[in-house]
């Protein structure tokens, strides 16, 4: 049994060792910037990185992930599908911070940082930034797609980074191959 501090918690330099080893185990890329304090990039699909926090403090342990900025637009329908998706998310929630950008937090006590706790709560970080982007971005950036798109097509630039978001463009079965720029 190891030593615990006057409140009964786990040290933080216990949970510095396990974060560290877990993040070892994953070959994740991340930065200690401190005792119990990691800066890790979590690589993804559809938003290409995740960049998350893990801090661990006396009576705590936190994450924290950026997953996009403000939207721009349908504001409400954004934050509808935050809320709903909240209810399925395990360990971390959707918040949103004093500019309106969007990130992914939890917290939970330093007794309850496993290995095996690490490995679940950042692959749901990971599976909710990269899963959910490409619909943040519909909802909350749509015009600014569809300037993108044709500014692109205008200047006879690439459209692959864009193709996700192809039915923002063309209705639903008007698009042939080889019909637009940079297909």
């Amino acid at each position: 049994m190891s030593a615990r501090d006057e409140s009964g918690d786990r040290p933080v330099r216990e949970v510095d060792a396990v974060v560290r080893s877990a993040l070892e185990a994953a070959g994740l890329d991340y930065d200690r910037k401190g005792e119990g304090v990691y800066f890790v990039t979590l690589p993804g699909t559809k938003k290409l990185q995740t960049n998350c926090w893990l801090v661990a403090r006396e009576h705590s342990f936190a994450v924290e992930a950026f997953v996009c900025r403000r939207p721009d637009e349908a504001h409400e329908e954004v934050y509808r599908f935050l809320l709903r998706r909240n209810a399925k998310l395990y360990g971390v929630h959707y918040t949103l911070d004093a500019t309106g950008d969007i990130y992914l937090v939890g917290r939970l006590g330093p007794d309850t940082v496993t290995e095996a706790e690490l490995d679940k709560l950042l692959g749901q970080v990971l599976e909710a930034a990269d899963g959910d982007f490409n619909t943040l971005l519909e909802l909350g950036f749509a015009e600014s797609i569809r300037r993108e798109w044709n500014w692109r097509v205008s200047r006879g630039e690439s459209l692959a980074n864009l193709q996700a978001f192809r039915h923002l463009i063309e209705p639903e079965g008007t698009h042939t191959p080889g019909s637009l720029t940079g297909d």
